[in-house]
């Protein structure tokens, strides 16, 4: 659910600034409108998670109220290249289905056909947003669950170390660069630490 929160996050965030910065030239109104963006952001958030049932407004509009105050500016910008973001979803779909379908198969065979082990990886992506979102997308890959995030570098549980987790991250961490828009540092990404 995490993963889909932030691509609605982003996509609608996105969305709304570059709106804004074609329609809105008053200064005094550029204090209001990002904060409202941003309870709508929310309001859409919550009304997708709670499937818009009516009843859960009471406690959604103090979440609301209280993630708007918490949101801050990201200290970077990064430019979101929407047709990646497009394309990103059936990606994503695709890798949230196979997913739970690997752990779900692996949980009801009798002999349990896991070899766990944790995998620290150097992130090839820039500090701040590409980061933050390849760490909440790589738990969608199958038999994978990002653990933390520290030093450009993230931990990831892997539910069996003969699979072929580390093509499958590659591969997002370069999809995770080309929605940013960002080139990836060739450091030394996969390497078990």
């Amino acid at each position: 659910m995490a993963p889909m929160v932030a691509l609605i996050y982003l996509f609608l965030s996105y969305t709304l600034r570059w709106i804004y910065s074609r329609i809105i030239t008053m200064s005094w109104i550029k204090g209001i409108i990002p904060m409202f963006m941003k309870v709508l952001v929310f309001a859409l958030v919550w009304w997708v998670m709670t499937n818009g049932a009516l009843q859960s407004w009471l406690i959604g509009g103090g979440a609301i109220v209280l993630a708007t105050l918490a949101a801050k500016k990201p200290a970077t910008h990064f430019t979101i290249r929407y047709f990646k973001l497009v394309m990103l979803i059936p990606f994503f779909l695709k890798q949230s289905i196979l997913g739970g379908v690997d752990v779900a198969r692996r949980a009801l065979q009798p002999s349990m056909p896991i070899d766990p082990i944790l995998v620290e990886c150097p992130l090839r992506l820039p500090p701040g947003s590409p980061q933050v979102f390849m760490t909440n997308m790589v738990s969608l890959l199958p038999g994978t669950l990002s653990a933390t995030l520290e030093n450009n570098r993230l931990k990831m549980h892997v539910l069996d170390q003969q699979s072929s987790y580390m093509k499958d991250y590659l591969l997002l961490e370069e999809k995770v660069a080309e929605l940013f828009s960002v080139p990836v540092q060739n450091t030394g990404a996969g390497e078990l630490l």
